[in-house]
């Protein structure tokens, strides 16, 4: 059983270093295909996304408290709030939702 977990750290990392590699060896001319550039542009924001909403829900002890923070950050950010703010109202929303909706 312990042989088996080196045999995956080592596939493991050479699939990593060959998704990192690949793009540099073939890709060797700048990307002019307005379709691709676009995609490899939302690229980051779309795994960001992807990791941090599951986790705003998540992360609380009730998803009703998360999903409700969700929601008025999105309205704050809609009204073009600063993230500093965005993230204390998110906070507070949770504190209290937490402290007098949720027993």
């Amino acid at each position: 059983m312990k042989g088996n977990i080196y045999i995956y750290i080592f596939v493991a990392a050479f699939i990593s270093y060959l998704i990192r590699i690949l793009p540099l060896t073939f890709i060797r001319r700048p990307i002019k295909n307005r379709f691709i550039k676009s995609f490899l542009y939302y690229v980051p924001y779309i795994t960001l996304a992807v990791m941090t909403f599951p986790a705003i829900i998540e992360a609380t002890q009730s998803k009703i408290s998360g999903i409700i923070a969700l929601a008025v950050g999105i309205i704050l950010s809609w009204f073009n709030a600063k993230l500093f703010p965005v993230a204390c109202a998110c906070c507070l929303i949770v504190f209290i939702s937490e402290l007098f909706l949720i027993h």
